[in-house]
């Protein structure tokens, strides 16, 4: 067995990934806390393009960045230097795996995508959605969404915990985005089972383990919300696919760090419900 097939099938544990492939996708890639360095930049990197493409006789790989990285410099080269260097190993590990397989030419080439839209910005902060994407054979690709925050002034990245206070707790925050995913279930498939915290087939995600993504809000350059990220299989079956789930200030103000309490205000805009 190779390192690459290796790597995959553990990955397989990530509650977030959607798919039956032959092979799974790469573990969800957190951000770094804010004592550790980043990645290093080259020369070639800091004048980074918006995207990059590469196929070989083995795999198909494709970046997307979105306009809105463009004036932070910083974010934008190590995003494209990090998600370039995932691309280049997937296709160097395609063409192991399949090299192991016999070059099965009907399997067809391996897919991965990357893609970052803009999510919400405040004065402080740039929030980004990363949707990953991979095919390596089976009835459908492996799916997985995150956020990506980053701290302008400090220019690193914030880890989701980051966003709240050091110990606070946020069992009630729990509850909240359990209720409300609840009831986006029903919105889509009316009489669909209720999921808790901790039920038996499937459960409610708690918000520390859960991706997020900032939520434009009603005030200009304030954010207003949260919107979680629920992948596949978490709280349903495959057939209901995803839930993007948002909740409003009001839901977590009081466990903000203070210094990103004031990067909050009015209510979210156009909340998802998908």
């Amino acid at each position: 067995m190779t390192a690459f097939r290796a790597l995959l099938l553990t990955s397989a544990i990530v509650s977030t990934l959607a798919g039956c492939n032959r092979r799974e996708a790469e573990p969800a890639p957190a951000p770094l806390p804010a004592a550790e360095a980043p990645a290093e930049i080259t020369p070639a990197d800091a004048a980074a393009p918006m995207g990059f493409a590469l196929t070989t006789e083995y795999a198909e790989v494709k970046l997307t960045l979105p306009e809105a990285i463009k004036p932070q410099t910083d974010l934008h080269a190590r995003l494209y230097a990090e998600e370039v260097r995932r691309l280049r190993q997937f296709t160097e590990g395609a063409q192991a795996d399949r090299s192991e397989a016999g070059d099965d030419s009907s399997i067809g080439l391996y897919q991965k995508t990357i893609t970052l839209t803009a999510a919400a910005e405040t004065g402080k902060l740039v929030s980004l959605k990363r949707e990953a994407m991979d095919y390596s054979g089976g009835a459908h690709p492996n799916t997985q969404t995150t956020g990506v925050l980053w701290d302008k002034a400090l220019k690193q990245m914030i880890s989701p915990s980051g966003l709240f206070r050091p110990g606070a707790d946020l069992s009630t925050l729990d509850q909240a985005l359990c209720a409300a995913i609840n009831a986006a279930k029903q919105a889509r498939v009316p009489g669909s089972a209720v999921v808790a915290l901790n039920g038996r087939d499937w459960s409610c995600p708690r918000v520390a383990a859960t991706p997020f993504v900032l939520a434009p809000g009603t005030v200009d350059g304030k954010a207003g919300g949260l919107t979680f990220l629920i992948g596949p299989y978490l709280v349903g079956p495959y057939s209901e696919g995803h839930y993007e789930v948002t909740l409003p200030l009001s839901k977590f103000r009081s466990v903000l760090a203070g210094a990103y309490a004031d990067e909050f205000a009015g209510q979210p805009v156009a909340a998802p419900t998908n």
